[in-house]
């Protein structure tokens, strides 16, 4: 999924752009995610559970951790990605996507689903990663949480990979720029090498490995300048090869306006109803986490009340301290030295 053998490359020869972080250290942060990878996580995780309680789960750990998530779905994919997405649902024993744009009937559960929970989902134009990348470049989100390497040729700045409810999971944090810094070449640069290692929109070059693609653009920069450089022999070019429509779809920005995001309080029996009424999920399993929910929340407002208190303590004391040195009739004057004397004469 999204560019071969990207990764290894990086950790081979950029490891500086890599960090290894906690689900903690995203306190605070709004991260978008791509929906479609979350959800197939779970499907090949637990096939024979709904993957509506995965992301059940998973939203109300990310919220017990003051992570504001926003829930990006896949629109209508490139014509180009086809071929790929069909092969991937045959590798997996799935249906064959439909890839009109219509949202499916799983599609509407999540909705369904993270509205009850109360967090904000966004519609994209085509693929998640491109319109998450674009959240990020807007400074509407901070980060974008997915497994598809390819929201770094998209332009995401900083990409999140293994952010889950596993306590023992370590999150690991891939930065664009300092990638682009180690690698000495312009984003622009970036997405052909991308495209040379192997991507979803079009077919790549035989035989050519990540180090010698990298190698290739550092020296002459476009995908055009490399054809002209490499022995067709043993890298024969493919026939009708659409690198410049895949060039394409990787750098122009999705065409859609970032909406205002909102998160609200969960509808406990909202969810209850879909999740165990409809999708005949235990409700008991249901309940029980619901209240952990409730439970963790109660004692984090609780927190933030002692601390305001204290915060107000702190500053009553600090205000009665300078409201006693201002009742002072007469500055203390020092006569020590006649340049003191002097600044005291102009200061009337």
């Amino acid at each position: 999924m999204g560019i071969t053998k990207l990764t290894d490359l990086i950790r081979s020869v950029a490891r500086d752009a890599i960090s290894h972080k906690d689900i903690s250290d995203y306190t605070g942060k709004i991260i978008a995610l791509d929906t479609s990878v979350v959800v197939n996580q779970f499907r090949a995780a637990t096939p024979t559970l709904s993957p509506l309680t995965g992301l059940f789960f998973r939203t109300l750990t990310f919220l017990e951790h003051d992570i504001k998530p926003v829930f990006v779905f896949d629109g209508k994919p490139p014509v180009e990605k086809t071929p790929v997405l069909e092969k991937r649902a045959e590798a997996a024993g799935w249906n064959p996507p439909r890839c009109t744009g219509t949202a499916s009937s799983q599609t509407k559960d999540c909705l369904e689903l993270l509205k009850h929970l109360g967090v904000p989902v966004i519609q994209a134009p085509g693929d998640a990663e491109a319109l998450c990348a674009h959240l990020v470049k807007k400074k509407a989100v901070d980060a974008v949480a997915s497994e598809d390497m390819d929201t770094l040729p998209f332009g995401a700045n900083i990409l999140i990979r293994q952010l889950n409810a596993k306590r023992d999971s370590e999150v690991v944090e891939y930065s664009l720029p300092k990638l682009l810094e180690k690698l000495q070449i312009s984003h622009e640069e970036f997405v052909d090498f991308c495209i040379l290692l192997g991507c979803d929109y079009c077919d790549k070059i035989p035989g050519l490995g990540p180090k010698k693609a990298l190698t290739l653009i550092q020296k002459h920069r476009t995908i055009e300048n490399v054809v002209l450089h490499i022995n067709k022999q043993t890298h024969p070019v493919p026939h009708s090869w659409k690198y410049k429509e895949a060039r394409k779809i990787f750098l122009d920005a999705p065409q859609s306006p970032v909406p205002k995001l909102v998160w609200k309080e969960p509808d406990e029996e909202a969810v209850v109803r879909f999740l165990c009424h409809v999708k005949h999920t235990k409700e008991e399993r249901i309940r029980h986490r619901m209240a952990k929910f409730r439970e963790k929340q109660e004692i984090k407002r609780e927190e933030k009340e002692k601390e305001k208190a204290a915060g107000h303590n702190r500053q009553t004391h600090m205000e009665e301290f300078f409201r006693v040195t201002r009742k002072r009739a007469h500055p203390v004057e020092s006569t020590s030295s006649s340049g003191d004397n002097n600044k005291k004469h102009k200061s009337k």
